[in-house]
């Protein structure tokens, strides 16, 4: 079935608070999607960042991050005063003030826990007990790492560092004495607590209106993260825990020195002598957020490039054997034995890949990626839309990639032309419009349109610039003059044009009448 739909993290969302959340800002997203006719939203990972705020670097594969939570629904359900003064600290802009959002709303959340703990729900100790398997680790982790000054954990103590039992004994036994301080680990279940409820809301919210939700999962964890420390063994770490090798990729005509990206990479031998439970409980787990995931850097389960810890450059490393369509093979296999559901897969399958690579992904027959900023090099691309299969989701630009604006007005005049002659750009287009047209009549079955084309967007709005560290990535948000209800009926309108609709139901016409009377007032 043919479909679109649209890339925006949540923490882009329009909101009153400093950030996107998953309370109205998300609702309110989830109906301008229906209305415009667009059936899936994509975001990026909702893990709690770490360094560089990026949500490619959590502190845990598993938790929710704290920080999108809907304050909202917490002065709702009495667990915040409206008028706590904290509150008006926090506003919407620009681009987010991760700091200041961190540092005011962590105490927000401490006073919720403070008024939840004294009456906690009967649901709550279900939830621990379901998700004891990475929530007591995670839990205890950001309570260590809080008590040492936020330090990673490969800088702790050994006996903390190393998990030996009687020092963590110790922690734990502390914590139970005093559980009202700040970041106790009874304060970090309960965010986690709080995340899951939301995230399950809106998800309900996007099942009711027929949207379907779409995460993204690095293949890769942080090392700042209680994976690693919680789980050393799954990892390529000598016997002091310190990494062996790490994750990256080799020199090409874009990077000469390759790109480092630090990340140790996983003993899959060890992960085949568990059963790859650890993965198995990963994409479980995934399927209680998303109906589909895009896993990253997807070739790295055929071979990945290891690089020696303390290398300067990605200039040297190996190729090794990663488990091929046999790790998928098992994922899907443990959840046809026990019932379990879980999510479909996009593999993102950009740059060079080999044969072995291709085969693979053949065997699993999950849907490539298509990328059309890609596409116009001079030759004839596979990125240029006549060469799509169905089974494919095709983007004008990722998180990645600048806006289609900003893109094209970077490009050479020799580039320009190649574009504008592909897309036959109208005089009454602009060139995102034209991009948009044309990636839309693809054959994909899915396009996916980054949030900042369809409101028309340049540079200034660009999401992520790779290899680069602070500066504005992860910072975007959508402003409410934008507000994207303006653009439904066009998208709606182009959508109907290519066969894109899903099937119209009432509250679908309801919706969009109402939008035709605001706009003709």
């Amino acid at each position: 079935m043919r479909q679109a739909g649209v890339l925006l993290h949540i923490t882009s969302l329009y909101d009153n608070y400093g950030i996107g959340s998953l309370g109205k800002a998300a609702t309110d997203f989830i109906d301008f999607l229906k209305s415009a006719g667009i059936s899936v939203w994509q975001m990026l990972p909702v893990g709690p960042t770490g360094f560089g705020d990026s949500p490619y670097q959590s502190y845990s594969a598993f938790a929710g991050n704290p920080n999108i939570i809907d304050l909202e629904k917490l002065i709702d359900d009495g667990l915040v005063s409206a008028s706590d003064p904290d509150l008006t600290k926090l506003s919407n802009r620009e681009f987010t003030n991760y700091d200041n959002l961190f540092a005011i709303k962590s105490k927000v959340l401490h006073r919720a826990y403070l008024k939840f703990i004294e009456e906690v729900p009967d649901d709550y100790e279900n939830f621990c007990k379901g998700e004891a398997f990475w929530l007591d680790d995670y839990a205890l982790y950001m309570n260590i790492k809080y008590s040492h000054g936020m330090k990673m954990w490969t800088m702790w103590e050994d006996n903390l560092r190393k998990r030996d039992p009687e020092a963590i004994a110790e922690v734990i036994k502390a914590d139970s004495e005093n559980p009202t301080a700040e970041y106790s680990i009874g304060f970090w279940k309960f965010c986690q607590y709080i995340f899951f409820l939301q995230f399950a809301e809106m998800k309900r919210y996007a099942a009711k209106n027929r949207i379907k939700l779409v995460g993204d999962m690095p293949i890769y964890v942080s090392m700042d993260s209680s994976d690693i420390w919680a789980n050393p063994a799954l990892f390529e770490l000598d016997e002091d825990l310190r990494p062996i090798n790490v994750a990256g990729c080799p020199p090409d005509d874009f990077a000469k020195t390759g790109q480092l990206w630090g990340n140790p990479v996983y003993d899959w031998g060890e992960h085949l002598r568990t059963g790859y439970k650890w993965w198995i409980s990963r994409i479980i787990s995934a399927g209680k957020f998303f109906d589909t995931i895009r896993i990253d850097h997807f070739r790295g389960f055929e071979s990945f490039y290891a690089i020696p810890a303390g290398n300067d450059t990605a200039e040297e490393g190996t190729w090794k054997n990663g488990p091929g369509a046999k790790l998928f093979e098992v994922i899907e296999k443990y959840a046809s034995d026990n019932g379990v559901k879980i999510p479909s897969f996009i593999a993102e399958n950009l740059g060079f890949l080999t044969p072995h690579v291709q085969e693979m992904l053949a065997a699993v027959g999950y849907p490539g990626m298509n990328v059309l900023e890609f596409g116009f090099g001079g030759d004839d691309s596979i990125y240029l839309p006549h060469n799509f299969i169905a089974n494919s989701v095709s983007y004008i630009g990722t998180h990645d990639n600048d806006t289609a604006l900003g893109w094209y007005s970077s490009q050479s005049k020799k580039t320009k032309k190649r574009v504008k002659r592909y897309i036959h750009k109208s005089d009454d287009e602009t060139v995102s419009e034209a991009l948009i047209r044309v990636l839309a009549a693809s054959p994909s079955d899915l396009v996916v349109f980054q949030m900042q084309d369809l409101l028309g967007l340049g540079s200034e709005a660009r999401m992520n610039t790779p290899s680069t560290v602070g500066g504005t990535n992860w910072l975007w948000q959508m402003s409410k003059p934008g507000s994207p209800q303006k653009i439904a009926p066009a998208i709606h309108k182009l959508l109907g044009r290519y066969f894109r609709l899903p099937p119209v139901t009432k509250s679908t016409v309801k919706i969009i009448k109402k939008i035709v009377k605001e706009e003709i007032k």
